[in-house]
């Protein structure tokens, strides 16, 4: 349990380590605002302005998808810190936008074999180009889907038929077979052992050596520290401390409105209290879904650890939870939100939203 606890807390601390001795530079912008380049922290243009299009990164870490004009011609590639070009017209996209590095590996496609693989924060192939699809790495580990194929939905979208999935390492060393994709693990808290974890709030998975790897499930820990955490005491005083230190809410006409906590609960107590309340009560009819910050909501420097370099949620890592309380009446419209985040001190309410915009 211990050897490889520790090659996968190694695996994180080099990436970290690797990634933290460089200088982050920052992206900036042309008079116009056409073309993109990059400064570092004392504010020295390292790279003109020339990038465009799928230059989606705000901040040059180690390795980064970028693509630019020539001669009437668009050219795409990868680019290392030491303007090294790597994957040349292979770049992962998905939603319209490419992929953005994680733990210094960032993902390619290789347009010759539509398989994926992963560039590693010097451009050099850690996973090669042999599966059909591929998650970000997160703690040095990813799940790959193998010899899948590629089902047509409608213009715009596709689904996979069939394959293998597998959760491997960097070293595309695989540690469990039929690893269901899922993004509800945690990553970061793997823990392995001879038989299946204990704990509810893990899944377990039996690896090819014969041991159990688990991961905390992010929804079943939610559920756990919502009704022993929250739901058993609502004074002021601990939803105060499970609360991020503002709160967003919606508000019409203005929209989406940011208060300090502790004004915000004692403003709207009552209302909180009742609804979190009607959570005990199992003929109430509500539901959890998980996601990630909204970057267009959450906009402000206090936000910035939860998003990545291309101002993507990190939701592998810091998800939100929120739970959404149905009306009782099924003639009523709307939903109440309370929107909840995962961080270093656990679970805080982040986001409130009324169906009756009775909210202070």
């Amino acid at each position: 349990m211990k050897k490889i606890i520790a090659f996968f807390i190694f695996a994180l601390f080099t990436c970290s380590v690797f990634a933290q001795s460089n200088d982050i530079w920052t992206s900036f912008s042309n008079k116009d605002s056409t073309l993109t380049g990059f400064k570092d922290k004392n504010g020295v243009v390292k790279i003109e302005p020339k990038f465009t299009g799928f230059t989606i990164a705000q901040k040059f870490e180690n390795i980064m998808a970028v693509s630019e004009e020539e001669n009437g011609k668009w050219k795409s590639y990868y680019l290392t810190k030491k303007g090294k070009i790597v994957g040349r017209d292979s770049l992962y996209s998905f939603d319209n936008s490419p992929d953005c590095e994680n733990e210094g590996f960032i993902r390619f496609r290789d347009s010759k074999t539509d398989k994926m693989g992963v560039f590693n924060a010097e451009g050099k192939i850690a996973i090669p180009a042999e599966y059909s699809s591929i998650t970000k790495v997160r703690n040095g580990m990813t799940i790959v889907l193998k010899d899948a194929i590629r089902t047509k939905i409608d213009d715009e979208h596709f689904t996979w038929t069939g394959g293998k999935e597998f959760l491997i390492d960097i070293n595309n060393k695989i540690l469990v077979e039929n690893f269901a994709y899922s993004d509800d693990l945690n990553f970061y808290s793997i823990e392995k052992s001879k038989e299946p974890s204990k704990d509810k709030t893990r899944d377990s998975f039996l690896g090819v050596d014969g041991q159990y790897y688990s991961f905390i499930n992010y929804n079943k820990e939610f559920k756990y520290w919502l009704e022993i955490n929250l739901l058993k005491d609502l004074s002021k005083t601990n939803l105060e401390k499970h609360a991020f230190e503002k709160i967003i809410y919606w508000k019409e006409p203005d929209g989406w409105i940011n208060s300090p906590k502790t004004k915000f609960i004692s403003q709207n107590y009552t209302y909180i209290k009742l609804k979190l309340q009607e959570l005990k009560n199992p003929k109430t009819d509500y539901f959890i879904s998980s996601d990630g910050l909204n970057q267009f909501i959450f906009e402000t420097g206090e936000y910035d650890v939860y998003f990545n370099n291309c101002r993507e949620s990190k939701d592998w890592m810091y998800p939100t939870m929120d739970v959404i309380i149905n009306p009782k009446n099924n003639t009523d419209r709307g939903q109440d939100h309370f929107e909840f985040l995962r961080t270093e001190n656990g679970y805080q309410l982040i986001s409130v939203s009324s169906r009756k915009d009775n909210l202070k």
